[in-house]
């Protein structure tokens, strides 16, 4: 994440955030949004980070909504994060789609996959102890709403929103029990770290990080915007303290325990 994120920034959104387990990382943005669709999680993440701002760096907010129909304008946040999270989407293309929408002219988007197309997979299949091949581009559901994705999709998948890919680097190259049962974990976590960039060339690693840019010729989000309703698109949303009202349709977001609520909302 170190080497992928930008160190500095106006606004960062993380999809799947959970508890706030990266939010550590952000401490260069003026504004961090922790996106989740579980109310436990972002309690816990609000209790521990607190709501920041204004005097110091970064303000938080915590949203509850589906990376489907992810509540924010178009053009919005210089920067996007998600890790270990669309390895839950069945219509992976949807999310990415819905990420490119929200990111700023300019902006980065830092991924992580799980890729099929590691030398477990491929010792399995070669073996003849799994049916689905790592080669095929299509993504694998090995278990139910868990999926692995192959590089060259996601690939393809991110050039065809036009998000250019700056760097790739391949991770968790000694994720095997006897390995680490073996060697000292700051040894394996050290000997990771150095191979990450040249496993990037080519990755054969059961996780895939990568940094993709937008361009910068795209608009911005208009100035005073941010939310947008999930059911009808509309932009002019009213804030009533306890809720989130959107003028076009009638839909309500409730705010509750500092948690904006996007889950639902019907109007």
């Amino acid at each position: 994440m170190r080497a992928l994120l930008p160190p500095t920034g106006r606004r960062l959104v993380e999809i799947g955030a959970g508890f706030g387990r990266l939010a550590d990382l952000y401490q260069g943005y003026e504004e961090v949004v922790l996106l989740d669709y579980a109310r436990s999680q972002l309690l816990q993440a609000r209790e521990r980070l607190g709501d920041g701002g204004p005097d110091g760096r970064p303000r938080y907010r915590y949203v509850l909504g589906d990376f489907y129909r992810l509540p924010f304008v178009p053009g919005l946040f210089d920067t996007v994060v998600m890790v270990r999270t669309l390895h839950h989407a069945a219509d992976a293309p949807a999310v990415l789609q819905g990420i490119a929408r929200i990111l700023a002219p300019g902006g980065t988007f830092v991924l992580e996959f799980a890729s099929k197309r590691n030398l477990k997979a491929i010792l399995r299949y070669l073996l003849r102890r799994q049916d689905w091949s790592p080669f095929a581009p299509e993504p694998v559901e090995f278990v139910p709403l868990n999926f692995d994705f192959h590089p060259r999709w996601i690939f393809s998948h991110l050039r065809q929103l036009d998000l250019r890919i700056e760097r790739v680097r391949a991770v968790s190259f000694f994720r095997l029990g006897l390995l680490k049962r073996l060697v000292p974990t700051r040894v394996l976590v050290g000997l990771d770290g150095l191979l990450q960039p040249l496993g990037g060339l080519w990755p054969l690693t059961p996780s895939v990080f990568l940094r993709a840019v937008a361009p910068a010729d795209r608009p911005a989000a208009s100035p005073g915007t941010f939310f947008r309703c999930v059911h009808c698109g509309s932009a002019v949303l009213v804030d009533q303290g306890d809720r989130i009202v959107c003028t076009d349709c009638g839909a309500e977001f409730p705010l509750e325990d500092g948690l904006y609520d996007f889950r639902g909302g019907e109007g």
